[in-house]
């Protein structure tokens, strides 16, 4: 889970242009805004039982990104409210090393034991990345959404 000690690692991972670039829209996000992710992903934990996770190398303890589940109450079609989303962000740095997909193997793992409802996880068309770690973790492409006035990739287990 995530602790206040991760704010400073979030904003690097949160102010990096090749991690916005398919999330929100692109926009890099301010500190406020960093705070304010932290503070979702923290109160995920107490106020639905599920949540993110703080990502670390085995070796240096070094924060490498986030994994977990969220219930984000997106205003998109279809609704998906009540369902799991999946999500994971690894800092540039780490990405095609496999760590997404570890770790959403291990929450995915957990949700099952806790008896959540399958997830779902929504993607850019354009993060061919993300797409296949989805693929691996049993996720099939079935239809889109609309978010934000754009057309997604709503990919369900």
């Amino acid at each position: 889970m995530h602790t206040i000690d991760d704010w400073e690692a979030m904003i690097e991972l949160w102010t990096h242009p090749d991690v916005v670039r398919h999330i929100g829209g692109g926009a890099i996000g301010t500190r406020h805004d960093v705070w304010f992710r932290l503070l979702r992903h923290i109160g995920h934990w107490a106020a639905l039982g599920f949540g993110y996770w703080a990502l670390e190398t085995r070796d240096t303890g070094t924060f490498i990104g986030s994994a977990g589940l969220g219930d984000y109450r997106r205003e998109m079609e279809p609704p998906m409210q009540g369902i799991p989303e999946a999500g994971w962000t690894i800092h540039p740095d780490y990405q095609g090393k496999g760590f997404a997909t570890e770790a959403m193997q291990a929450v995915i793992a957990w949700a099952e034991a806790e008896k959540l409802p399958p997830a779902f996880c929504i993607i850019s068309p354009e993060n061919a990345p993300s797409i296949r770690v989805a693929e691996k973790l049993g996720f099939r492409l079935g239809e889109t959404a609309i978010l934000r006035g754009e057309t997604i990739h709503l990919l369900r287990r």
